[in-house]
């Protein structure tokens, strides 16, 4: 019998060792990052609309604006973009873990003395983070583009929406008429906030996240509870620190499609002046409240959904991936010297 049920483990073994690592890291960031998003979809809906001073939602509040989306739109009002926002953040999230991880490695291959503390993961997290917006800022312009568009009921005809603003159908009508209209640069606007704003922010999340584990006793690190609380934590620490670049990236993104703003911002520093002139020094915090609601369980579940996936799909620790790896080359480098 136990030969048998060795039989049945060895395919197992056989398809989980071929399997690179990074690929397992790849598929884990993106399950994570699926999850994390249409969880707190309808709270982004609303932050998105705040952000960018939707007229009918300046003043109705959280709960007015659940209300008036449900009464105009429906249930599927609250994902409108959603569906643009989870093809943008599971490639997002997957190459962003995966990229923190294999940053990570590099670092320590290339300085083995400088340690494996939060510093380090600050650094992997801020380049990591760089990596995934740059390859995947297109998709997340359109979800922003979509989930700006308030829609009424399918017999009424498109509301809130001016005769020269555009009305987009999905995903694959918004980047042709975003391309056709401003080229490659057009996927791009707001980039440079974007890249501001995700380079601290995913740093701290990383930092703030391992720092905390640190401190959790090791017989408790692998409690759900705990990935939660330190989830949360790390991304409401690092959100606050970076949240008005957030509010000047949306409202760059969408200017072409408001016409209330005479003034056109050119850049980021423009763009921060003007929202303070015009808007006050509040709007760059605008929606705060709500990104807090949805920061708390958006990042808690992403850390320990990737955790938890890593775990199914018995990707190494790493330590077993980099020490190892370093001890070799040492060893390697030691018997070159004495031969």
């Amino acid at each position: 019998m136990a030969a048998d049920d060795e039989k049945k483990r060895q395919p197992n073994h056989v398809i989980e060792g071929s399997i690179p690592t990074i690929v397992k890291e790849l598929f884990a960031g993106g399950v994570a990052g699926g999850i994390a998003k249409t969880a707190v979809a309808p709270l982004e809906r609303v932050k998105i609309l705040f952000q960018t001073r939707k007229e009918e939602f300046q003043s109705v509040g959280l709960f007015g604006s659940f209300r008036k989306i449900a009464q105009n739109e429906g249930l599927l009002g609250f994902y409108r973009g959603n569906g643009a926002s989870v093809a943008r953040i599971v490639p997002y999230a997957a190459l962003h873990f995966m990229a923190y991880e294999q940053y990570r490695r590099w670092v320590i291959l290339g300085f083995p003395n400088i340690g494996k503390g939060p510093v380090l993961d600050l650094v992997a997290g801020s380049i990591a983070g760089g990596t995934a917006v740059i390859c995947t800022y297109p998709l997340d312009l359109v979800r922003t583009k979509l989930a700006y568009q308030v829609v009424g009921s399918s017999r009424s005809k498109f509301r809130g929406l001016s005769s020269t603003e555009h009305v987009y159908n999905g995903i694959l009508d918004c980047i042709s008429k975003i391309y056709k209209t401003n080229g490659i640069r057009g996927l791009y606007r707001g980039v440079g906030p974007t890249l501001y704003g995700i380079f601290p922010y995913s740093g701290l999340k990383f930092y703030f996240y391992e720092e905390m584990k640190t401190h959790v006793p090791e017989n408790h690190k692998n409690d759900v509870i705990v990935k939660l609380a330190c989830g949360s934590i790390a991304g409401l620490l690092g959100q606050t620190m970076t949240y008005p670049l957030d509010v000047v990236r949306r409202q760059m993104q969408v200017q072409a499609l408001s016409t209330s703003n005479q003034d056109v911002a050119k850049g980021t520093l423009e763009s921060i002046v003007m929202i303070v002139r015009n808007q006050g020094w509040r709007q760059l915090f605008s929606g705060l409240s709500i990104n807090y609601l949805k920061v708390v369980p958006s990042v808690a579940i992403g850390f320990t959904v990737y955790d938890t996936m890593k775990s199914i799909l018995k990707v190494p620790s790493r330590d077993e991936i980099t020490i190892p790896v370093v001890t070799e080359e040492r060893s390697s480098s030691s018997s070159l010297h004495s031969g």
